[in-house]
């Protein structure tokens, strides 16, 4: 049997635990919300008139709405620049537009060059090989 140690824990939250709390009762806020808006439309649909949903759920609906976004992106950490020049600050012009997956080398360029020397084949591409003459 082995005894393992346990280790204290830290009293205090972590920042993330906490807005994780935040992120919850945001969401079960919301959801509140959701079933009043729902409640109030069944009773609205008695009354005459116009129905406009109370303020109060749509002040709730906001208010929760902030909290949760605030939960959510406390929790998501560091958000990165979307700005394209953040990474083209770090290339020279010379590499700019260097794009290695549209390197093709099998193109008819070859062909315009001094030097180029068609292979030398005996077989042609049209012809039928011999196995299967019969």
């Amino acid at each position: 049997i082995h005894f393992y140690k346990r280790s204290k824990v830290d009293s205090r939250m972590s920042p993330i635990a906490g807005y994780r709390t935040v992120l919850c009762v945001g969401l079960v806020g919301l959801l509140h919300a959701a079933y009043s808006a729902a409640e109030w439309r069944g009773v609205a649909r008695v009354m005459e008139g116009e129905p406009i949903l109370p303020l109060d759920i749509v002040l709730q609906t906001f208010m929760f709405l902030v909290i949760t976004m605030i939960g959510v992106t406390h929790i998501a950490g560091e958000f990165k620049e979307i700005r394209a020049t953040v990474e083209l600050e770090q290339q020279t012009w010379d590499n700019l537009r260097n794009r290695p997956s549209f390197y093709t080398w099998g193109h008819r360029g070859r062909v315009f060059s001094t030097e180029y020397e068609p292979p030398k084949s005996g077989k042609n591409i049209l012809d039928i090989p011999s196995r299967f003459m019969s």
